[in-house]
C-alpha cells in the first residue's frame, strides 16, 4: 500500500464535493478522455499535447506524472491525504475502487447520455477514514511533504505511510519520532514534485506549532486579547480558571464604552467545536449585553457550527487557527512586547517562482 497526496482544486474549491460524494477526482479542465485505455506514458503524453497544445514542454511533463499516478498508480486500499484549503486541517481516506472514467455529458441528441461534467471526468471511490485533523497534529516534515506543489503525488519519504498508519492508531496524534536520516525521494519511487514545498504554508505551520506550544489554555485567550487591543479595543481579560463562558470582553474607544460590545470565548483544544458551544456564547452575549460575539477555536468547527455562520453573520464571528494566525501577522507590530517576545517572528521576502 502507498500514501498519496491529492488536492481538491487549486483553491480547494472542490473539497466539499470530494467529501460529500466519497470520491477523489482528477480535476484537469478539458481532459475528457478515458485514461484507463492508455497503455503507457507515451500515449498519455501524446494525448496531453493534443488537449493542451499551447502548454510548455515542462508543464506537459509535470502533468503527465500526476495524471498517470491518478489513473494507473493509485491502487485499491492505498491511503490518501487531502490538505484542506478551507481550514487548517487534513482529511485522510482509503481508496475503495479502481480508476473510473466519467463520460462527458451528452452535447447533442445523437450522443449517448452520461453523467460526466468538466472537470469531473475521472474519479476513484474512497472511504473517508477521518476528517478535519488539525495540521498541528502532524510532524513538520510530513507537513512539508503535504505542501508539495502538486495536485497528485505519492508521499513516501521519511516513512510517511507507516507514520500516518501509526497516527490512526494513536487518536491521530504524532508519536514524535521523526526519522533521523531522510531517504531520497527518488529512491522511494516518489513522483516528481514531492519536495517542492509551499513555503508560505510551511511557515504558517511552524508559527502554528509555536503558538500552540506557548499559548495553550488560558495563554491563547491572552493572545486573542492582545490582538484585540492591537486593533484598538479596550478589553477585560478573565483570569485563568472558571470564566463562566466569558474569556474576554471588548469594546472600542472611548475607554471601552463604544457601541460594538464584543463577548469572546476562546478554545485552545485540538477538537472541532460543536453547536452547543456556539449556543452557549450567544446566551452569554445576552447576559452581558454584548451585541457581538467572537468564538475562537484552535481545533476549528464542526459542520453544525459552519451551517450557522450565515444565520449569525451580523452577530458572531468564527475564528479557527488560520484566522487567528492571520490576525497575529497583520497586527504583529502592534502587539505587546511581552507577546512578541513569546512569539518571535521576522518578516522576510522571497522570490515567487511558478512551477511548470
Amino acid at each position: 500500500m502507498a500514501l498519496w497526496l491529492v488536492r481538491a482544486g487549486a483553491h480547494g474549491e472542490f473539497e466539499k464535493k470530494f467529501l460529500e460524494e466519497n470520491r477523489i477526482y482528477l480535476t484537469w479542465d478539458g481532459l475528457s478522455h478515458d485514461l484507463g485505455a492508455l497503455k503507457n506514458r507515451e500515449q498519455l503524453r501524446t494525448l496531453l499535447e493534443k488537449v493542451y497544445p499551447d502548454a510548455p514542454k515542462g508543464r506537459i511533463t509535470n502533468n503527465l506524472g500526476q495524471v498517470w499516478a491518478f489513473s494507473h498508480g493509485i491502487a485499491k486500499d492505498d491511503w490518501v491525504v487531502l490538505p484542506s484549503k478551507q481550514k487548517p486541517a487534513i482529511h485522510v481516506a482509503k481508496v475503495k475502487g479502481d480508476y473510473t472514467f466519467n463520460r462527458p455529458i451528452a452535447q447533442s441528441p445523437n450522443r449517448p447520455i452520461a453523467d460526466g461534467d468538466d472537470p469531473f471526468f475521472h474519479y476513484r471511490n474512497v472511504e473517508w477514514i477521518v476528517q478535519d485533523i488539525p495540521r498541528t497534529n502532524f510532524d513538520q516534515d510530513l507537513l512539508y511533504s503535504f505542501g508539495a506543489f502538486m495536485t497528485v503525488c505519492q508521499v513516501s519519504r521519511n516513512d510517511a505511510e507507516q507514520r500516518i498508519h501509526k497516527m490512526s492508531k494513536n487518536e491521530w496524534k504524532s508519536g514524535g519520532t521523526i526519522p533521523s536520516i531522510e531517504k531520497k525521494a527518488e529512491e522511494e519511487g516518489a513522483e516528481i514534485g514531492e519536495g517542492l514545498e509551499d513555503l508560505a504554508q510551511a511557515t504558517r505551520d511552524q508559527i502554528a506549532k509555536l503558538i500552540i506550544a506557548r499559548f495553550k489554555g488560558h495563554g491563547m485567550a491572552r493572545l486573542v486579547d492582545a490582538v484585540l487591543r492591537a486593533r484598538g479595543y479596550i478589553t477585560y481579560l478573565s483570569p485563568a480558571g472558571s470564566d463562566k463562558g466569558i474569556d474576554i470582553l471588548a469594546a472600542p474607544e472611548p475607554i471601552g464604552f463604544g457601541e460594538s460590545r464584543v463577548c469572546v470565548q476562546v478554545k485552545s483544544g485540538d477538537s472541532a467545536l460543536d453547536r452547543p458551544t456556539l449556543d452557549q456564547l450567544i446566551g452569554v452575549m445576552q447576559n452581558v449585553q454584548a451585541n457581538h460575539g467572537l468564538l475562537v477555536s484552535w481545533g476549528g468547527f464542526k459542520s453544525s457550527v459552519d451551517k450557522e455562520e450565515a444565520t449569525q453573520f451580523f452577530r458572531v464571528r468564527l475564528w479557527d487557527q488560520g484566522d487567528l494566525i492571520d490576525q497575529v501577522l497583520v497586527h504583529y507590530d502592534k502587539l505587546d512586547e511581552e507577546i512578541r517576545t513569546e512569539l518571535p517572528l521576522k518578516r522576510i521576502w522571497v522570490v515567487a517562482e511558478a512551477v511548470e
